[in-house]
């Protein structure tokens, strides 16, 4: 029977099959027309491959190059062939008229051809024309001149010749090569002019740097890339060989009038090289030029001192230059000017201070040589105490001296640094009157990556071309014409043209950083102190929330930024500024308006004079070591200098538990260690003084330890170190103690262990106290130092191990020291065996039964703690100490009573391990009961085994075998009994 489904239903069937075939057709209509296209692929003959082309190895521009280069050398050297060879084959008036003509042919050709746009044809000619220009000179003088001086004609004939080319080059201004070969050529007149007339090594410097200031002037003044890299090599080659030979003239000088000559050429190249280095536009080129005149200025000025003072006194004269000199960073020069003076001050400070190195090498390691020769004798005097033969120490108290005035002046500068900022950015550009106050935010600062001299316009009269987006009186991507800006607008371009300068104000937010990925100054807050971190994220977008458009055309600050503006300067009145106002020139004139101090100010100098802690601990260190070495440098007494040693570690020690710096104190608490120890080294002259130093120094780092650890805010680290030394130098006073008093070594051992002791005694008393730990370390090492000196007399030795157990059993009783339990155990056991030892006891019992007995009742405690212990955890070590020794001691025994006794212990550990049902004292007793009954038994089986005869024992062994083989399964079903018997016991 047939169901007819209803209509609904019928059709909901029909629609999915018409749809299911619409699927189907369109799935096979896609196959088709794939395998179409396939078939048609194959049909279609494959495109031939295409034929390679070969491109040009030389371009027809160089083709070209190469051609005319080659034979314009050719022309020249048949010039050249012409003129020295076939000179002889023409009178004087041919051979005159021959290179006249052909020069002013090659000279005069380049015209036609650069009218016809043939540059580099017109180029080589005229390369052919200067070149006969040359050998035109020689000609005149090898015929007309030639009893002329060969320098002085040189000399006036490369004059002629630069001139000459000069003025060619300037009349064909397309032509590249005449200009820098003029160029070239003013380098030799002056130079072969001194040279010629014998004027002497002081006046060919100064023709050498009167060259370089030409070059100089050329360089910077020209635009023509090829004259000024001539210009630029010729400079830098004459100027350094001019002031280099000044330089030797002023080292080499033997009276005050020579050495005043030399320093007027030394004073002659730092001219040049710090006017170039003010004009020239390039930051890093204009701080080398200014490093390299800051020298020569130093090198004159010391010179003319180095003859006037006595020779103690030339690297202090030096040194005083050097000081004067970096008091120009508080000027308002260029920031490239400023750090390559301040580069050069640094540099002549590090000199001076190179010098001082084998005084303060003497001083602090000189009395080392004392520690093989102890108590030896006081010497006369400290210089006696610490000289170094092999090392040569010069002027010592100079030395002294120098290394004083370098700390000074790095404390200085360390005073000075944290205000550098403020003093930068409060600082004004505008000097007119009726200016606006400046403030750290006129508009939003440039970006360290904006260019030298370039800045946002502010203010009236802004270059149009700035950001899309940007407020009012930004303009961050544009090259802003700073003449036309509004106030305060050249501060903005300077500090943009000055790399790391932070323009906040000193309030400033750290939370403008993340805006340098937006492009903007990541440190700049165009508010003041006392603006809202709300409003930054915004002032990094370009915009000012509080800013008003009316207000900053007419020249006036936003309302946050007027609230915020320092009144380092009275504000006159607003008004807008005209295109003359008061900004200046941009370019390298707007470098001029670097606030003072910029070039020394954090980001913007050296890192490590950026740091005031870092500064003040290399200035502590520059004074520790000017106070090492007057002691020896004025011949104190021995005593005398011994305590001033004492008094300087006093000292440091103050300074490194009282300042906060974590730098400075660590700083002075190393150089107190190396005074200590130096002065330590020293005092072993005589035994009063190591008696003494060596206390002073125990008392002092213990009282430096007090005050650091009373002291909430001092350094981490200072406390432990000094502890550490405390314990140390107690150590030193315990074995010098000792030996003063004559005692054995083993005595001064037992001796040296009251301070461990004493150690142990104070961290009982710190508890969890950070000092806990370094006390406990050294003081172990203290203890161990003392039982190795005690190990020349066993007996002593004991006593020594059984008192360092002692140490360590009461450290052990504090809960956070449990494990030092472990190492009292050792050291008693150990103590026992070195007394054994003494005793001559050789029995192996004597020496296991003590590890025995405390490991097997430390078991106990432990499964009783534990139940789930395994037996060979908590007895097998310790019966085994004593079993298996006794053991191997019973098997070379001859007697009976030590076999007896170890038979009838492991007999009693057996039943035991049954009892209890405990695997180690089972399988241990009875394993050594079974070999202790078979070495009794041994002899008579070895008998017995003698009397039977040959046959018997084969037979024995075969009779077993049939035996295990006929009763195997019970066999193996027993032994798994009694695996399984054993595997149950613990």
């Amino acid at each position: 029977m047939t169901n007819i489904p209803p209509p609904a239903e019928e059709l909901r069937i029909l629609d999915l099959e018409l749809h299911r075939l619409d699927a189907r057709r369109s799935q096979l209509l896609h196959r088709r027309a794939w395998l179409v296209s396939s078939l048609q692929a194959v049909a279609a003959p494959a495109p031939a491959p295409p034929r390679p082309v070969r491109a040009p190895e030389a371009t027809p521009p160089n083709v070209q190059n190469v051609l005319l280069t080659l034979g314009g050398i050719l022309l020249t050297i048949a010039a050249i062939a012409f003129t020295l060879v076939s000179w002889g084959h023409l009178g004087i008036g041919g051979r005159s008229a021959v290179l006249a003509a052909v020069t002013l042919t090659a000279l005069g050709v380049p015209a036609p051809l650069l009218r016809r746009r043939l540059r580099s044809t017109a180029e080589t000619v005229a390369a052919l024309g200067l070149a006969l220009t040359v050998l035109d000179a020689y000609a005149l003088h090898a015929v007309a001149l030639p009893q002329a001086d060969g320098l002085g004609y040189t000399a006036v004939a490369s004059a002629v010749l630069a001139a000459l080319w000069a003025a060619y080059g300037l009349s064909f201004r397309e032509l590249r090569l005449p200009l820098p070969l003029a160029v070239a050529s003013a380098q030799l007149p002056l130079f072969l002019w001194v040279r010629a007339a014998d004027a002497g090594d002081h006046a060919t410097a100064a023709a050498l740097l009167v060259t370089a200031a030409f070059d100089v002037a050329i360089a910077l003044r020209v635009g023509a890339e090829g004259v000024r890299v001539v210009a630029t090599v010729g400079a830098c080659a004459a100027g350094l060989w001019g002031a280099v030979g000044a330089g030797y003239l002023s080292w080499s000088a033997t009276g005050l009038p020579d050495a005043a000559r030399a320093s007027a050429l030394l004073l002659l190249a730092a001219s040049v090289a710090l006017v170039a280095a003010w004009l020239i536009t390039q930051p890093p080129q204009a701080t080398v030029a200014a490093f390299a005149g800051g020298l020569l200025v130093t090198a004159a000025a010391g010179g003319v001192l180095r003859e006037a003072l006595p020779a103690a006194w030339t690297v202090p004269a030096y040194l005083a230059c050097g000081v004067a000199l970096l008091a120009v960073v508080r000027t308002s020069l260029p920031s490239p000017v400023l750090r390559g003076i301040a580069g050069s001050a640094l540099l002549v400070h590090a000199l001076a201070a190179l010098w001082t190195l084998p005084a303060l090498v003497s001083a602090l390691l000189g009395p080392v040589s004392w520690a093989g020769k102890p108590w030896s004798g006081a010497p006369r005097g400290t210089d006696d105490a610490i000289a170094v033969p092999s090392l040569s120490v010069q002027h010592p108290v100079m030395a002294s001296l120098v290394l004083a005035t370098i700390a000074g002046v790095l404390l200085t500068a360390a005073r000075l640094l944290p205000t550098a900022v403020t003093a930068a950015t409060t600082a004004t550009a505008v000097s007119t009157p009726g200016a606006p106050a400046a403030t750290p935010a006129a508009g939003p600062a440039a970006g360290r990556g904006a260019e030298p001299g370039t800045a946002p316009a502010a203010g009236p009269g802004a270059t149009p071309g700035t950001e899309p987006g940007a407020g009012p009186g930004e303009g961050r991507g544009a090259k802003p014409d700073v003449s036309h800006a509004g106030p305060g607008a050249e501060l903005s371009a300077t500090r943009g043209a000055e790399p790391g300068v932070d323009p906040a104000g000193p309030g400033a937010s750290r939370a403008t950083e993340p805006s340098a990925a937006r492009g903007t100054e990541p440190d700049a807050n165009p508010a003041g102190p006392g603006t809202s971190r709300a409003t930054e994220p915004s002032a990094a977008r370009g915009t000012e929330p509080d800013a008003d458009p009316a207000a900053e055309r007419a020249g006036q600050l936003p309302h946050s930024q007027a609230a915020a503006a320092p009144a380092a300067h009275p504000a006159g009145p607003a008004g807008p500024a005209g295109p003359a106002g008061p900004a200046g020139p941009a370019g390298p004139a707007s470098e001029r308006t670097v606030p003072p101090l910029v070039a020394i100010s954090p980001r913007a100098g050296t890192p490590f004079l950026n740091d005031p802690g870092a500064t003040r601990s290399g200035a502590l260190f520059l004074a520790w070591a000017a106070a090492l070495v007057p002691p020896s440098a004025v011949q104190l007494p021995y005593a005398a200098g011994v305590s001033a040693y004492v008094v300087l570690t006093a000292a440091l020690l103050a300074v490194a538990s009282r300042v906060g710096s974590t730098a400075v104190a660590l700083t002075s608490l190393g150089l107190a260690l190396a005074s200590s120890v130096s002065v330590a080294f020293l005092a072993l002259a005589t035994t009063g003084a190591t008696l003494g130093t060596l206390g002073a120094l125990t008392a002092l780092f213990l009282a430096a330890t007090v005050f650091a650890v009373r002291r909430r805010e001092a350094a981490p680290g200072v406390a432990p170190a000094a502890a550490c030394a405390t314990i140390a130098y107690a150590t030193a006073l315990a074995f010098a103690s000792g030996a003063a008093r004559d005692l054995r070594p083993d005595h001064t051992g037992l001796l040296m262990l009251v301070v461990p002791a004493l150690g142990a005694l104070v961290t009982a008393r710190l508890g969890r106290h950070p000092l806990t730990l370094p006390v406990e370390i050294t003081g172990a090492v203290a203890g161990g130092l003392a039982i190795v000196l005690t190990a020349g007399d066993p007996t002593t030795l004991a006593l020594a191990l059984a008192l360092g157990g002692v140490i360590a059993a009461g450290t052990a009783l504090r809960t956070d020291r449990r494990q030092v339990g472990y190492a009292a155990g050792a050291l008693f056991l150990l103590a026992t065996w070195v007394r054994l030892a003494a005793w001559g006891v050789g029995a192996p019992e004597a020496y296991t039964l003590p590890v025995t007995v405390p490991a097997l009742l430390i078991g106990a405690l432990r499964r009783r703690r534990a139940p789930e212990t395994s037996s060979w955890t908590a007895y097998g070590p310790g019966l085994a100490a004593t079993l298996l020794p006794s053991l191997v001691a019973a098997w070379s025994d001859t007697h009976w009573q030590r076999p007896l006794l170890l038979g009838t212990a492991a007999l009693l550990i057996t039943l035991v391990g049954a009892r209890h049902r405990l695997q180690a004292p089972l399988v241990l007793g009875g394993t050594v009961l079974a070999l202790d009954a078979l070495h009794e038994l041994a002899p008579y089986i070895v008998h017995v085994v003698d009397a039977l005869p040959r046959w018997l024992p084969p037979a024995l062994a075969g009779l077993l075998l049939l035996t295990v083989g006929a009763t195997y399964e019970q066999r193996l079903r027993d032994a798994r009994r009694v695996r399984d018997v054993l595997g149950r016991m613990h």
